[in-house]
């Protein structure tokens, strides 16, 4: 089948008077139609840089310095700066981490919507905006008054909403959410997910999620990617990833988190993520992997095929001959 979005070699670094931050190091992976994948891991593992790397919004010091993103046939980064502004929005948008930084404060809901529109050559008369805006509104299960607000009027759901709105304006392939309930509570971010999946049902869309909140995967994502210091570790269907994670990093990611079912201590990851600015040779989570081998400290394992679509970088598997290149 063929994929919607492929993105080859991605690498991005920072560039600091030390030297380049390697943030995203040689990132490889396939999104498919109507597919909802997640990336997960650490803080600093590289999942944001990848999300604006997709819609070319890197800014200095950062830089995109190789690789391939293909949208439906197309090579997002060999695209001119009007062509890849007319992408944004229409084939593929962002829903950011932040909502109220993502909305002016001082400009009402409803020029906001509109903007993006506009900005892409739609022209409507007042009365069509106006119905426009409401159907959006709509969409996302808020009420036409709202168009009508400024963002502080609003609470941190409806927010997200209104983002999620302007995502879905001129009904992209690829939706990509950057942790869309980080500052939600649990009640809220239910309700923030269940839009998401409705309209990203209705568009028949993508969407790449973000985040850190495994349960959150487990309830939304059809498959998962977990990335570690800039690279992916571990690809696979969610079912695969969350109850037969094959790396160990994976592994101690399910183990860290809290049960309501059995009592404990809780247990996260020992040690720290490593520096990309001058990482070090070999598996990059070996000085905090249990189960490192000698060769894991001088050669950097490939990503292999373990399964149905479920590849996995480690040298462990290797040795017991259960991957394949």
């Amino acid at each position: 089948m063929k994929s919607l979005l492929e993105v080859r070699d991605l690498r991005v670094y920072y560039h600091t008077p030390r030297g380049p931050v390697k943030a995203v190091e040689g990132l490889n992976f396939a999104l498919q139609a109507r597919e909802r994948f997640s990336l997960v891991g650490e803080s600093g593992s590289g999942k944001s840089t990848v999300a604006l790397s997709l819609l070319r919004l890197i800014k200095p010091p950062g830089r995109i310095e190789s690789g391939e993103v293909w949208l439906d046939g197309v090579n997002v980064l060999a695209l001119d700066a009007e062509q890849m502004r007319q992408l944004r929005l229409a084939q593929m948008a962002l829903i950011s981490q932040g909502a109220m930084n993502s909305l002016n404060p001082v400009m009402r809901i409803k020029p906001q919507i509109v903007d993006g529109i506009q900005s892409h050559g739609v022209q409507m008369s007042r009365r069509e905006w106006d119905g426009r805006v409401g159907e959006l509104l709509q969409q996302v299960g808020l009420q036409g008054e709202v168009a009508d607000m400024f963002p502080h009027q609003l609470s941190g759901g409806m927010k997200q909403r209104v983002c999620i709105a302007i995502a879905i304006s001129l009904r992209p392939k690829v939706i990509i959410a950057d942790e869309p309930t980080s500052a939600l509570d649990v009640v809220v971010q239910r309700q923030v997910m269940e839009t998401l999946r409705r309209v990203q049902e209705d568009l028949g869309a993508s969407v790449i999620l973000i985040g850190h909140d495994m349960g959150l995967m487990a309830q939304f994502a059809d498959r998962v990617g977990v990335m570690y210091a800039g690279r992916l570790v571990e690809e696979g269907y969610v079912g695969d990833i969350f109850t037969q994670p094959q790396h160990p990093y994976s592994r101690l990611l399910m183990t860290s988190l809290p049960s309501l079912e059995k009592k404990g201590v809780f247990r996260g990851i020992p040690g720290f993520p490593p520096s990309l600015l001058n990482p070090a040779p070999g598996c990059a989570f070996h000085p905090r992997c249990p189960y490192a081998l000698d060769r894991c400290a001088g050669e950097d394992p490939a990503l292999r095929i373990v399964g149905p679509k479920h590849r996995v970088a480690c040298h462990l598997l290797e040795e017991r001959g259960e991957a394949t290149p």
